[in-house]
Formats: structure tokens, C-alpha cells, sequence
């Protein structure tokens, strides 16, 4: 039997036979199919899954007054589903009733790729029906600019809808790059990626003229056909070179007055700054040079140099999402903007900036009529929420003070976690600490197909379906397909869908009715097509369900990015306090954050190649996106694992770094800091900066002693090394790309990787 399923990192056909996927292949309409499929037969009948529901024995026989620090090392016991649901729904209603909605916390991430199925709606819709929990606001992909942009320019369209491909291919004649626009990155989207685009537009910009300027520490966070310019600054730098070009602008006379003047505020203010006339340091062209660590003898004459071609024609300013993911992230993201309204290019085709090109798969995709409905979830009655990356300060510190984009807010005390469709221990920062942290709640329910690090270390395990044994609608809101995404074989072992087991369990809650609305699976499937098609021409559902997927035409005419504001800045006045570009920002001002003023400043990170603290630990560590698997997904799978070093996770370093340790290609070595170690397998490139390793996020936490707190991860997970820090007041997101560390050859007998094994489970 051959269905069609799509995933983040694309769509593709499903090959089953007797219960078990036994082949896909890539989407027919997909110009350029993931290698990652190939990981889905492997890991759908993996070891690792999850065989029937599970409770550890420290809580099966003491529930909540369990001694949390057995969860990693207890084993756990099976039960059946009936039970495994009555004592979760026992514990949420004493939670409920002993303490109230808000010590309830829940959490998802990316999970799966379907609109009804995505874990982050169905456990907020079970969640609110319940009465409420403590929410997540941000996220950690682009966390700091999603908090800053909308005070900058009144919506979210620079990270969401910028300017698209074509119009990039039409117009632009010189893209700037901070981050570049990875192949890798491009390859994935959150709601599915029914085509991958993006780099086949890139190099139709490469074909019509279009020239690329990179601003990196790793090479091929560009593609190396594209003849781009690249320039290999240090980490966290990006602010002070966009300072440095604007400060060349205004030294030259080169920046637009007239465009400043009419759509912008506040621009003298951060004049007065950029021109050193409040501290006496002009932001120039020297001085970005030397704080970006760029050559001492061309530095500062290349940027001068590039911003005279950026004033000479239309350019396009890029910021790539790893950028913001630092200490006072929100600044690149701030300062890209005001450098792009000093170019004055700001609605114009091909001209001024855009957040996220190439960290998705579908940002710069021509926009398509086809809308996405997605499952209600309905109203949070609590209203509780906290950024999502301070998920570990919540924990320690209930009762404690903090601030947040303008608000001064109160950390609840958090009883009940209930995560589902996400891996925390390859998203927080400072593992260490997190494990500290997950020690605090009384109790801990994990939903998941597999054995990861969370489903470890929880107290009730719920194993689920994956995409491919249930049905679903594939409908991203920048891709031009709705694809039926067909189950392909049966739940594997007890596995049963998230949306049957919320089902129950409100039925045990009382609240059945509400949350199913008296619709199954495929009723839901119907209802959610149906609502778009009343607004678009579609087939009918069976019609659907039974091509596998509708194509839509993109738009012929896509929108500029403001160009509705640069047309008429009264009519379509920004959503900001003064209706224009907020250069100055009186609000954020207001606030009085010192770590986030009332304009772009070049605020020092915590840890970069620029601090006294390289004595210690000299090499600046980058935790991006793999290559063969997305965060850590797929860890398991045979992509994945192709791309190991003996089993550990791949670093790169400089030829220089390497030497200077005794390490060659495929050693063993240990990367520490003061907040943890790790051991990953060497690379050694010329594609990094000196000075810069480079450490992919998503290896699965695999310590030495699963007890210990402290203890060495076998595997290469670079959070036991980053800092658990808000990037600022203002957006208190991750800076997982502020980190510095120390390596060393590891000589001792490499121990085994056991990752992917099944922790201990009782016998019955």
C-alpha cells in the first residue's frame, strides 16, 4: 500500500507492507527532495519505542511525594492504558484542586507537521478545557526578534512575510547577509515543506546579477556556488559591523534624509549615538572592525566599501535567525532595520530587510491563497504564561519577580508538567541546571513515540502515534500544497493518537463533549478543509483525500514588504506608537532596561571572543541546525548516525585550533565550561573562523551516570556548555550562540553510546 505523508522536512510517499513502512519516496512535485526521509522506515520500528504505557516506580508507588531524583535512574513499570489514564487524570484534578490551574505547565515544540495532529494545539486545547495551565509565549528559534520587530515596525511581517524570492530575483542587485541563508536550514519549515524552493530562487538570484555578501563565522552557512563574499567576523558581532556601516552612511552623506524624515522617528537620537556625541565613541568603521575581529589591515576599508555599494543600488539587508539567538539578540535585529531605513530602500522591491531568509524552508516563499485552519484550542482561563526559555528560572525560583517586554510578572509554583510533542533537553540552555530544575515538580507526564531524554526522566509516559499511523491534513502557510496525509500502517505496539487519549482522559475530567465537539479524527479532517474551501476554490474533501493533495498557483504579484507604507505612510500607518519606524523607541526607553535601551547600542555579550574570559576558555562555541536530522529529531536515524564521529556528535574547528590541541580528524575530544562537558568527534576545516568551533544542536543526552548531576555527556549535546540567560528584559529569550568554551583529546577508552537503548523497564 502507498499513501502520502508530508514532515518538516518534506513530503513524500509511503511504501507499507504488513503493518510496516518498507520504503518511501520524495513528493513527485519536490524540485529538490530532503535526504532525511530516508530516516523514516528506521525509525518508526526502532527499539526505542515507546512499547505500552509506562510509570516510574519511584512515583507508581508514592505518587506525588516521590523522590524526584530518581527520575532518570528508576525503572519504570508498564501499565495499561486504563490505568495509565485514571492516575494522569487523578493527578490533574488534585493539582487542581489542592493548588489551582496555574501549577500546571505545559509545554510542546515542534512535534509533527499535520494541522489537526500538531501536539502544541491539542494539548493547549485539552489543557484550556481543563480550566487552564501555565502557557509559553517567544520561542527559541526567534525568540528576541519576535518580542523586538513588533516594537520596531507594529507587526511581525519582517520575520514572517518579508519580501519574497521573485521579487529578490527581479530587483535586488546586492543581498547582505548576517547568518547567510544555509541549505541545510532551508530544507525544513515547521508546518511541512510540500516543495523545497528556496535555493533553487537563490541561485535564480545568482543567475540575474545578484551579488551576495556573507557575514559568517562557518562558510557554508552559504552555499559555495554562489560566488558570495565571505566575511568571517566573531560571534555575537553583528550590531557593531551594521553599526559601522551606518556610522560610513552618515560620515559620507550617504543615508536618506527625506526617507528618514517621512516614515521614521527618532532617528537623531540614535544619530547622536552612532556619531559618538553620548559617549565619545564614534561606532565607526575602525571600530566595528576591530570588535568584529575582522583583518586589522582591511577591516575597516571593507566596510566602508560595502556600505557605498549598499547606498549605490538596491539591496537587500538578510538577518538569519542564528543571529538574534544570542546575548542581547534583539540589538542585530533592531539595528538591521535602522540600517536598512538609513538606505532609505524600505518598501521598495528587492529593497530593505528581511529576518529569516533561509532559516526556513518557506520564509521568502511567494505567498499562496490557500489558508491554513488549524485546531481551536480556545481560551487559557488562567492567562498564565512565561517565555518559553525561562522554563528553568520558573522552576527554581516560584514566587520570584521578573521582567518581560514592558510587564514586571511573578514566576508561578509549578506542581504538574505535561509535555508533549517536544525534547527540552535538546532545547534549554545549561543542562546541568535544567536538571536541577526538573527535580522540582511533583509530578512529570511526558507524551512521546520514543525513548527520548524527557520520556526518561518522567513519572508517566504515554506512548503515541506518529504521523505516519494516523490521519491528518499537511497545510503550511507559505507552500503551495494541502497534502492528505494518509495513515500508512497501524499504531506501533500500544502507541494510540494524542487526540483519542485527551479524549479520554476529558471524559474522566468531565469536559468530554467540549473538547471532541462530538467530531472523531476524520469529522475534524472534514471540518477543518471545509472551512478554507468556503473562501477558496478547492475540491471537495473526498476529492482530496483521494488525489493525496491540491496544488495552489502562487501569486503572480507578491507583496513588497511596507510597500502599502512607502506608497501611503498615513493610510497604512504602521501598528506603533508614532505609526512609523521606531528608530527610537520612547516605549522600550520607558522601560528603563539597561540591557535593552531606547535604540539598536552595541551591548557586550556575556561570553564572546572579545572578553577577558577567553584566558579560561578561548573558542566561541555555535550550536546550529544539523545537517542530517531537524533539532533532534531523527537523532536515531541512519542520516543521523551516517554523520557521527564513532558514534559522537561532529565538531568543527580550525586546522589552527586543532593543532594547537593535538587533534586531528575523527580523535575524540572533550568540550568543557564551567557548566558542564561533553565529548564529540573532531572535524577539522578551514570553513570555521579561528577560534570558533562548531557543535550542532539535537545529540541526545546521554550522560555517564544518569543520576548525576554534573556528569560527562558521552554524545556531543552542546547545552551542557551554553548559557541559561535571557537575551535582555525586554524578550528574555535563549542566547544559546553565547557560549565559550575549552577542548581537549580525550584518551581514555571512548564509553558507549546508549542514547537509544530502553531504559529499565520492569517485567510483568
Amino acid at each position: 500500500m502507498t499513501t502520502r505523508m508530508i514532515s518538516h522536512w518534506g513530503a513524500y510517499d509511503v511504501e507499507s507492507r504488513d503493518g510496516r513502512v518498507v520504503g518511501v519516496t520524495p513528493f513527485d512535485r519536490d524540485q529538490e527532495p530532503s535526504p532525511m526521509i530516508e530516516a523514516m522506515p528506521g525509525i518508526t520500528h526502532h527499539g526505542c519505542r515507546i512499547a505500552t504505557p509506562m510509570v516510574r516506580r519511584g512515583w507508581l508507588e508514592h505518587g506525588h511525594e516521590s523522590d524526584t531524583s530518581g527520575r532518570g535512574t528508576d525503572e519504570f513499570v508498564p501499565v495499561s492504558w486504563d490505568r495509565a489514564l485514571d492516575l494522569v487524570a487523578g493527578e490533574m484534578a488534585r493539582v487542581k484542586a489542592a493548588h489551582g490551574n496555574e501549577a500546571i505547565f505545559g509545554s510542546s515544540g515542534w512535534a509533527s507537521a499535520g494541522a489537526f495532529h500538531a501536539a502544541g494545539s491539542q494539548l493547549r486545547r485539552f489543557l484550556n478545557g481543563f480550566g487552564g495551565f501555565v502557557d509559553q509565549v517567544t520561542n527559541y528559534s526567534f525568540g528576541a526578534a519576535s518580542v523586538i520587530v513588533p516594537r520596531v515596525t507594529g507587526n511581525m511581517d519582517t520575520l514572517l512575510r518579508p519580501t519574497a524570492w521573485p521579487t529578490i530575483v527581479e530587483n535586488t542587485r546586492l543581498m547582505v547577509l548576517f547568518g547567510g541563508v544555509a541549505a541545510k536550514n532551508s530544507q525544513i519549515s515547521k508546518d511541512g515543506v510540500g516543495s523545497h524552493d528556496v535555493q533553487s530562487w537563490v541561485r535564480k538570484a545568482r543567475d540575474a546579477g545578484v551579488e551576495f555578501v556573507q557575514f559568517s563565522p562557518i562558510r557554508d552557512d552559504m552555499a559555495g556556488d554562489l560566488g558570495a563574499d565571505w566575511l568571517a567576523p566573531r560571534p555575537n558581532t553583528d550590531a557593531a559591523i551594521m553599526m559601522g556601516l551606518a556610522h560610513t552612511l552618515v560620515a559620507e552623506g550617504l543615508q536618506d534624509t527625506a526617507f528618514l524624515d517621512t516614515y521614521c522617528t527618532g532617528f537623531d537620537r540614535f544619530r547622536a549615538y552612532l556619531m559618538g556625541e553620548v559617549d565619545h565613541v564614534p561606532k565607526d568603521a575602525d571600530w566595528a572592525a576591530e570588535i568584529s575581529g575582522l583583518p586589522p589591515e582591511t577591516g575597516a576599508e571593507t566596510i566602508r566599501a560595502l556600505a557605498r555599494r549598499m547606498a549605490s543600488q538596491r539591496t537587500m539587508i538578510s538577518v538569519s535567525w542564528s543571529v538574534q539567538r544570542c546575548d542581547h539578540g534583539e540589538q542585530p535585529c533592531w539595528m538591521a532595520i535602522t540600517l536598512a531605513a538609513m538606505l532609505g530602500q524600505i518598501g521598495l522591491p528587492g529593497g530593505g530587510v528581511g529576518i529569516g531568509y533561509g532559516s526556513m524552508g518557506s520564509t521568502g516563499n511567494p505567498v499562496t491563497p490557500g489558508p491554513r485552519h488549524s485546531l481551536p484550542v480556545g481560551v487559557n482561563p488562567t492567562g498564565a504564561y512565561i517565555p518559553v526559555a525561562r522554563v528553568v528560572d520558573m522552576l527554581l525560583n516560584p514566587g520570584a519577580d521578573y521582567d518581560f517586554n514592558g510587564d514586571r510578572r511573578t514566576y508561578p509554583d509549578i506542581k504538574l508538567m505535561y509535555w508533549a510533542g517536544g525534547n527540552p533537553f535538546h532545547k534549554q540552555q545549561d543542562i546541568n541546571r535544567f536538571l536541577t530544575a526538573w527535580r522540582r515538580p511533583e509530578t512529570i507526564i511526558v507524551h512521546e513515540p520514543w525513548w527520548t531524554p524527557a520520556a526518561r526522566r518522567a513519572d508517566i509516559v504515554l506512548p503515541v502515534a506518529t504521523s505516519l499511523e494516523r490521519n491528518d491534513i499537511g497545510s503550511a502557510s507559505r507552500d503551495r500544497f494541502f497534502i492528505a496525509m494518509q495513515q500508512a500502517i497501524p499504531p506501533v505496539g500500544d502507541a494510540r493518537v494524542e487526540y483519542d487519549i485527551y479524549a479520554d482522559l476529558a471524559l474522566r475530567l468531565g469536559f468530554r463533549d467540549s473538547f471532541t465537539e462530538g467530531r472523531d479524527e476524520m469529522g475534524w479532517l472534514r471540518h477543518m478543509y471545509d472551512i478554507p474551501r468556503q473562501k477558496t476554490e478547492m475540491p471537495d474533501f473526498d476529492e482530496f483525500w483521494q488525489t493525496g493533495h491540491v496544488e495552489f498557483d502562487p501569486q503572480e504579484d507578491p507583496p513588497v514588504l511596507f510597500g502599502a507604507f512607502r506608497e501611503n505612510p498615513r493610510r497604512a500607518a504602521l501598528k506603533t506608537p508614532s505609526g512609523r519606524i521606531e528608530i527610537f523607541s520612547e516605549t522600550i526607553h520607558g522601560f528603563g532596561y539597561d540591557d535593552c535601551p531606547g535604540h539598536a547600542t552595541w551591548l557586550e555579550p556575556a561570553e564572546w571572543l572579545g572578553s577577558d574570559k577567553i584566558a579560561r576558555h578561548p573558542l566561541h562555541m555555535i550550536s546550529n541546525q544539523p545537517h542530517h536530522r531537524l533539532h533532534s529529531q531523527m537523532d536515531f536515524g541512519a542520516p543521523s548516525q551516517a554523520g557521527k564521529i564513532k558514534g559522537r556528535e561532529a565538531l568543527w574547528m580550525h586546522p589552527g585550533d586543532a593543532a594547537a590541541r593535538g587533534l586531528a580528524d575523527g580523535d575524540i575530544a572533550r568540550v568543557f565550561n564551567d557548566r558542564g562537558s561533553c565529548l564529540a568527534g573532531v572535524i577539522v576545516t578551514d570553513g570555521i573562523r579561528q577560534g570558533v568551533i562548531r557543535l550542532p544542536t539535537g545529540a541526545w543526552f546521554d550522560p555517564l551516570d544518569a543520576g548525576e548531576i554534573g556528569s560527562l555527556d558521552k554524545h556531543g549535546n552542546p547545552n551542557m556548555l551554553t548559557l541559561d540567560k535571557g537575551s535582555s528584559r525586554l524578550a528574555q529569550s535563549c542566547i544559546a550562540q553565547s557560549a565559550l568554551v575549552e577542548i581537549e583529546r580525550f584518551d581514555e577508552a571512548a564509553p558507549a553510546i546508549t542514547a537509544f537503548e530502553t531504559p529499565s523497564v520492569a517485567v510483568s
